[in-house]
């Protein structure tokens, strides 16, 4: 059915417990941030409604007080997104892999500081590790992408439109793949992280069914167990949302997809990557990367032949490709 192994995914997210810790702070923290500035933006638009003088007034102001406020802390999160992914995420990777082969880890802070450690030595700066990450998943959008063109050859009514909704989960599918084509290059101890994508994404390419096949498995784990949880944090959330003014309550189910959100990517999608690590690099144990493969994903991703590009104007750390 699927070919990673659960259990022990768990038991080596359990050592980096340093990790787990600092994503539940992180991510909830992020949470209560929506939390505090939608309310304040919606007792400020109750206010503000108030000296229309009826309670239509107010609640309308306060709705649209509480969606400002939402909007605005949105957009302070996808600004910081690049932070999140280089001192968060790939550092977490970064501990994982070493566990992964079996290697010991420092407890405590310096868990964390080795993670980061590494991540520097291999990408360098916070924007190159984003801008990698980027044309990553353009380059598995396009692999994913195979299964519906083989499809349009197929004369059966309906086939279409039932491979886009295919491909539509597959896309989200591969969210729990391009992490671990960056952390082929910090297995690798890869001195060009341009070059080492590409080659993880060919090899990648050469076992896409078996890799797409476990995170479509993942994909309907991982999703499940978040909407388990946002069906257990409906009651607590709604309590939370009784306190904002007006209409804005109803942002209890927002709260409570805040919420299951928080721990989904604090904890849910390091246990997804992990268990495509224990897929991807026994599965391309012993292989190279295929030139025809290659050619064919230069052929069919301009993300790619982009990746080509940086490759050749790498420099190192500490310098710009």
């Amino acid at each position: 059915m699927w070919d990673f192994k659960l259990m022990q995914a768990i038991g080596l997210m359990t050592k980096t417990m340093p990790f787990i810790i600092m994503r539940l702070v992180l991510y909830f923290g992020i949470t209560l941030a929506f939390i505090l500035v939608t309310g304040t933006g919606a007792g400020i638009g109750w206010g503000l409604g108030s000296f229309g003088g009826d309670v239509e007034s107010s609640a309308t102001f306060s709705m649209w007080g509480g969606i400002v406020g939402f909007a605005l802390t949105a957009g302070v999160i996808f600004l910081a997104r690049e932070y999140l992914l280089y001192m968060v995420k790939a550092a977490h990777i970064a501990v994982l892999v070493e566990l992964l082969d079996g290697k010991e880890m420092p407890d405590g802070r310096s868990q964390i500081e080795h993670g980061r450690k590494v991540v520097a030595e291999r990408f360098g700066e916070a924007n190159t590790l984003f801008v990698l990450d980027r044309i990553i998943q353009g380059v598995l959008r396009a692999i994913t992408g195979l299964a519906q063109g083989i499809a349009s050859i197929i004369p059966i009514p309906g086939l279409q439109q039932l491979m886009g909704l295919v491909r539509a989960f597959l896309n989200i599918a591969v969210g729990y793949i391009d992490e671990v084509i960056l952390a082929y290059g910090i297995r690798t101890r890869a001195s060009n992280p341009w070059a080492s994508a590409q080659d993880a994404l060919v090899l990648y390419g050469q076992n896409y069914k078996i890799m797409l096949k476990n995170a479509a498995w993942l994909t309907i784990i991982m999703y499940g167990l978040s909407f388990l949880v946002f069906l257990v944090l409906l009651a607590p959330a709604g309590a939370i949302a009784f306190f904002i003014p007006g209409p804005a309550s109803a942002f209890g189910v927002v709260i409570a997809l805040l919420l299951a959100w928080s721990i989904k990517a604090a904890l849910l999608e390091p246990l997804a990557i992990t268990c495509m690590m224990q897929v991807y690099f026994p599965v391309i144990q012993g292989q190279t990367p295929n030139p025809e493969w290659q050619e064919k994903l230069s052929g069919m991703s301009k993300k790619f032949q982009q990746l080509g590009e940086k490759a050749a104007g790498w420099m190192g750390v500490g310098n710009k490709a």
